[in-house]
């Protein structure tokens, strides 16, 4: 197989994708139609979490080079969808970025190009909605070109698990598609697993999610009632996770963030109830549960503050880290955002710290991030943990003489109330 990847949409999907190429030999393009994302890239600037501008350096030293220019799909031997795919209005996925860039492949395809989608999506897309673009022109999947689904398994901020040593999921339209994807991602993956078809890795990655989605829900609705009840769900985890079989710890929260958690599992309710004409109940309940979540943790601050005799209306609350994951300055869902927007519609002095992010875009503007964090946690008449960073000494920060509120179960200290 020669060796000509294009690699359509350059954000935190496409461009991991792009470095391990680059480094498997690879001689890689990246597309994208944003063109401040191609002049930064091109001039060395990273704007993704897990790539610095050093290793975009290198990339560029490698061959590397983004475009905006479609002709370079003519030389492509394999051609990968990495755009997103936000939830529309209707609840499933908006497929307008997909569906542009497979327009964009059709207009270049040629026989023996593979053609690989990475956006996460309902099943059935890969067949139902890119392969009649593709062969619109009169070439056939499985005949005259090779299409797959592979399913992308980024994890931001995670130093553990990366592109190389995360399995990766491929799902042909035919077996012989199966196998020419696989015989990419193998070039720089270790681990390949093969499924049935493309419905088949649409629908495991969507399960992934789910999985998560769901029990993230049973532990913020057990979190509620184990408040009511004076249990500390905490130590309850703590104690049921030592069974070394049948139990997978999942944690409460102030609500679920990301690219995947809050969006993803709709994609498979909104397949369902299109297609099938019923619900996905355990989807719809798991998303109520954890949509409901910020507005509980207000409702847990406004407890909290009344308990030292004071309203809501005029109080300064002190939000700690606001990024949707630690370690990282992604903000995507994060359930900081309606937490404090909803805080500061109730009248709320709201300010914020996070090691990542300077300024903080809420519904009535920027917040700039506090310089001297333990002289604000004593300033503050509460201060709510939403993120636990590593730069972070949770030790110093109970001892700073604040209140405090945890909602991810990190601060183990008398003074601290937990979610």
């Amino acid at each position: 197989m020669s060796k000509n990847l294009v690699v359509l949409g350059l954000g935190y999907v496409g461009l991991p994708l792009v470095e391990a190429a680059v480094e498997a030999g690879w001689t890689v393009t990246g597309f994208d139609v944003s063109e401040p994302v191609i002049s930064g890239l091109n001039s060395g600037r990273s704007h993704v979490d897990d790539l610095s501008d050093e290793t975009i350096a290198g990339l560029l030293a490698k061959g590397f080079k983004a475009t905006s220019d479609a002709a370079v799909l003519a030389d492509a031997d394999v051609a990968v969808i990495c755009v997103p795919t936000p939830l529309a209005d209707d609840g499933g996925p908006d497929l307008r970025a997909v569906l542009s860039a497979t327009r964009t492949i059709a207009e270049h395809l040629h026989p023996g190009m593979l053609v690989v989608l990475e956006s996460t999506t309902y099943p059935g897309t890969t067949d139902e909605d890119v392969r009649p673009i593709l062969e619109a022109g009169g070439l056939v999947a499985g005949k005259d070109f090779n299409l797959a689904f592979s399913p992308e398994r980024i994890d931001p901020g995670n130093p553990v698990y990366g592109m190389r040593n995360t399995p990766k999921v491929v799902g042909g339209h035919t077996p012989a598609c199966t196998d020419r994807c696989a015989e990419f991602y193998g070039s720089f993956v270790e681990t390949v697993v093969r499924a049935r078809g493309t419905r088949e890795a649409e629908a495991a990655k969507i399960l992934e999610n789910t999985f998560r989605h769901v029990n993230i829900a049973l532990m913020n609705e057990m979190a509620r009632f184990c408040h009511e009840l004076g249990i500390d769900l905490w130590d309850v985890i703590d104690a049921a996770k030592t069974k070394p079989f049948g139990f997978m710890p999942f944690y409460p929260g102030p609500g679920v963030g990301g690219h995947c958690i809050p969006i993803d599992p709709n994609y498979l309710s909104y397949k369902v109830r299109a297609d099938l004409g019923y619900p996905f109940r355990f989807v719809e309940l798991a998303q109520e549960i954890n949509n409901t979540m910020p507005a509980y943790t207000v409702s847990r601050i406004s407890e909290l503050l009344n308990e030292q005799s004071k309203s809501l209306r005029g109080s300064r609350v002190l939000l700690l880290g606001v990024t949707y994951k630690p370690d990282i300055s992604d903000q995507r869902e994060t359930p900081a955002r309606p937490v404090a927007d909803q805080l500061i519609a109730k009248g709320v002095d709201v300010a914020f710290h996070d090691p990542h992010v300077q300024t903080w875009r809420v519904a009535t503007g920027d917040l700039q991030c506090v310089s001297d964090l333990l002289a604000e946690i004593k300033r503050a008449d509460l201060t709510v943990v939403l993120q636990t960073h590593t730069a972070y000494d949770f030790d110093q920060i109970a001892a700073a003489g604040g209140r405090i509120f945890d909602t991810r179960g990190k601060l183990r200290h008398d003074a601290v109330t937990r979610l």
